[in-house]
C-alpha cells in the first residue's frame, strides 16, 4: 500500500499529453510553411531595398568622383561641358601629339571636361589630324567638338611670327626679335656669346651671319637660346642642302654676306661674287665700303676717306682697304640668292662694281680701274641730280 501511494505523484509528473489528431498535425505544418514563406518574402524585400540604396549611393559617388578614377580618359561615362565656354586658357600642341595627348592638356587647363569626350570629338572630325603644333588661346569649359574646331582655326594661335629680312646684321635681328617677342636684347646678346651652344658646327668668333633670314613662329615662353638656335639650325640646314661642307660654311657666309650688302638685284649677285673671287685670286685688296662700315658700326653713307685710309684709330680689322683677304666674320645674314651666287659665280673678269642708280639698284661692272672711275662718275652725277 505504501509503495502505491509513494509512486502516485511521480506517475502524474511524467504522464504525456494526449497525441494530437492527424488533422491537427497537418494544420500545424501548413502554418509553419506559411510562416517560412512570409519570412523569406520579408527578407527579399529588405535585400532589394538595401541593394537599391547601395546602388543609388554608388551612382552619386561615381558622378561626383568618377573623374578621379578615370584619370586616363577611359571612364565609362564620358562627360562634356555644354559650352560655349567663357574666360581664356592657353594650351600648347606639340609636334606628334595624339588626340589623347591633346585632350589631357585641354583637361588640365579646364578647356574640356574629360579626355574621353575630346577623343570622341577628335575621332569624329575628319580634319582633326591636321591640327598644327603651336600655342592656342581657347575658352574654358567648351564642348569637346568646339575645342577641336578651335584648334583647327589658325586665328586662335598665339605664337609670335618673326620675319628676318636678308642682309640684317645680328644687332638688327636682336631688335626685331625684341619688337615681336619682347625677349630683351640683353638676353639675346648673352646667348650669342656661345655660338657652339646655339648649334654653330664650327669655331667662330661670333654669331654674325648664322641667323638665317626667314619667317619663324615662336611659342610663348621661348627663350633667347630657343630663338637663336632655331635660326642657326635653319642656316645649317640650308647650307647642308646646298652641299656646303661644314668646314667651308663660315667662308661661304662671309662671301655671301658681302654679296648681300653690295648687291641690289639678284641678277647682279653672281657677278659681284665673281669680282670678289677675281680680287682674291689676284691678291688685291677687296676695298668694300660695306665691310669697312660694319667694322666701325656705322652705315655706308657715313663712311669717310679717313675711315677707309685707316689714318684714325681705332684699328679696324674690317678695313678691306688696308687688310688683305676676307674680313674676320660675315657682316650680315645673307639670303639664299647671295649664297647661290657665291657657290656658282658668273663667268667674267670683272674686278670692280658700283651701283650707279640708288633707286633702281642698277650696278655696273668694270675690268680696269679707268672703266670703274667712269662708272663712279655716273654715280656722282646721279647723286647730284637726286640730292
Amino acid at each position: 500500500m505504501s509503495d502505491l501511494f509513494l509512486d502516485a505523484p511521480h506517475q502524474e509528473e511524467h504522464d504525456e499529453a494526449p497525441l494530437p489528431s492527424r488533422r491537427s498535425r497537418r494544420d500545424d505544418r501548413v502554418a509553419q510553411t506559411k510562416r517560412r514563406k512570409n519570412r523569406r518574402r520579408r527578407s527579399g524585400v529588405v535585400l532589394v531595398l538595401v541593394l537599391a540604396l547601395l546602388g543609388g549611393t554608388g551612382f552619386v559617388v561615381w558622378s561626383v568622383f568618377g573623374d578621379l578614377f578615370g584619370g586616363d580618359g577611359t571612364q565609362a561615362t564620358v562627360r562634356d561641358y555644354p559650352g560655349p565656354g567663357a574666360g581664356e586658357a592657353q594650351v600648347t600642341v606639340s609636334a606628334g601629339d595624339s588626340g589623347q595627348a591633346i585632350g589631357a592638356k585641354l583637361v588640365d587647363v579646364g578647356v574640356v571636361a574629360t579626355v574621353g569626350a575630346f577623343t570622341d570629338a577628335y575621332s569624329a572630325n575628319s580634319q582633326a589630324t591636321s591640327i598644327q603644333p603651336g600655342t592656342y588661346a581657347l575658352k574654358q569649359q567648351m564642348t569637346a567638338a568646339d575645342a577641336v574646331n578651335a584648334l583647327l582655326d589658325q586665328a586662335n594661335r598665339v605664337s609670335s611670327r618673326v620675319t628676318i629680312p636678308e642682309g640684317y646684321t645680328a644687332a638688327q635681328i636682336y631688335d626685331r626679335i625684341y619688337e615681336i617677342t619682347t625677349i630683351p636684347v640683353e638676353d639675346l646678346e648673352a646667348a650669342a656669346q656661345d655660338p657652339a651652344a646655339l648649334g654653330v658646327p664650327v669655331a667662330v668668333e661670333n654669331i654674325e651671319g648664322w641667323l638665317y633670314p626667314a619667317t619663324y613662329e615662336f611659342e610663348p615662353g621661348s627663350s633667347a637660346t630657343d630663338v637663336l638656335s632655331a635660326m642657326v639650325a635653319k642656316t645649317v640646314q640650308e647650307l647642308t642642302a646646298k652641299g656646303v661642307a661644314t668646314d667651308q660654311m663660315e667662308t661661304v657666309l662671309i662671301k655671301a654676306s658681302i654679296v648681300e650688302r653690295e648687291g641690289k638685284r639678284d641678277e647682279d649677285r653672281p657677278k659681284i661674287a665673281r669680282a670678289i673671287e677675281n680680287r682674291l685670286a689676284d691678291g688685291q685688296l677687296l676695298q668694300v665700303d660695306a665691310v669697312v662700315a660694319y667694322g666701325l658700326g656705322i652705315s655706308g653713307t657715313e663712311l669717310t676717306n679717313a675711315d677707309t685710309s685707316g689714318a684714325q684709330p681705332p684699328y679696324n680689322p674690317y678695313n678691306t682697304y688696308k687688310v688683305a683677304g676676307l674680313p674676320p666674320t660675315p657682316i650680315a645674314s645673307p639670303g639664299a640668292a647671295s649664297v647661290d651666287a657665291v657657290l656658282a659665280p658668273a663667268e667674267g673678269d670683272w674686278l670692280f662694281w658700283v651701283t650707279v642708280n640708288l633707286d633702281t639698284g642698277e650696278t655696273k661692272f668694270a675690268r680696269t680701274y679707268d672703266e670703274h672711275q667712269a662708272n663712279v662718275a655716273e654715280l656722282r652725277a646721279w647723286q647730284a641730280a637726286n640730292s
